[in-house]
C-alpha cells in the first residue's frame, strides 16, 4: 500500500550515512537483487559511500526525514551512448511496499533528464526474479523490452534479465 504521507527525499551521500546504508546494503534480502555483495562493517559500507556514492555523477541517497533508506543511481553512458543512462536502486526491507521506491525513481528520472542534455533513454536490467523491481518500472511507464537471456553474471551463476527502458518523449504517469 503507497504511503504517500510519508515525505521522500533524493540528496547525494556524506560519510555520515554510513550506519544507515549498512541497515540495507547488509540486509541479503536487499542485496539479494544488486550487484554488490552484502556488506558486512560500517567501515566498508563508509568506504563504497566515499569512493563509489559521493564521486558519481548521479548516485542520491533516498531518505526519510533526511535519514537514508535507500540507494539510487543514473549512470550515463559515454561516447556515442551518451543519449542513454542505465537507472539502479535498492530500498531498505522495512519500507518495500509503499510505494517509496516508485516516487524515489519518478523524482530521479526528472531530475536527470532536466540534468543530463543528451539523454534520450533511461534504462534498466532487472532480474527476472525480481518482480517488486519490475512492478516499480512498469507503474512509472517503462516499456518492457524484452527478456535477455544468459546476459549476465550475479552472485556467481549466469542470469536472465529483462531489459525495461523510458525515453524523454515517453509519458510518465
Amino acid at each position: 500500500m503507497a504511503n504517500n504521507s510519508l515525505e521522500i527525499t533524493l540528496r547525494p551521500y556524506r560519510p555520515s550515512d554510513a550506519e544507515d546504508f549498512l541497515t540495507y546494503a547488509g540486509d541479503e534480502k536487499v542485496t539479494q537483487f544488486t550487484r554488490w555483495n552484502t556488506f558486512t562493517s560500517k567501515e566498508e559500507a563508509l568506504s563504497y559511500i566515499k569512493d563509489f556514492c559521493i564521486p558519481h555523477p548521479y548516485c542520491r541517497s533516498i531518505c526519510i526525514h533526511d535519514r537514508s533508506i535507500g540507494f539510487l543511481f543514473i549512470k550515463p553512458q559515454g561516447g556515442d551512448d551518451k543519449c542513454r543512462a542505465e537507472v539502479g536502486y535498492a530500498l531498505a526491507t522495512e519500507y518495500w511496499g509503499q510505494g517509496i521506491a516508485t516516487r524515489a525513481v519518478k523524482m530521479a528520472i526528472s531530475d536527470g533528464f532536466k540534468e543530463l542534455t543528451d539523454l534520450v533513454r533511461m534504462q534498466a536490467l532487472v532480474l527476472v526474479e525480481n518482480r517488486a523491481s519490475q512492478r516499480v518500472l512498469e507503474k512509472l511507464g517503462f516499456y518492457k523490452e524484452g527478456l535477455l537471456r544468459k546476459y549476465t553474471f550475479h552472485k556467481g551463476a549466469v542470469q536472465d534479465v529483462f531489459m525495461y527502458s523510458l525515453l524523454f518523449s515517453d509519458s510518465m504517469p
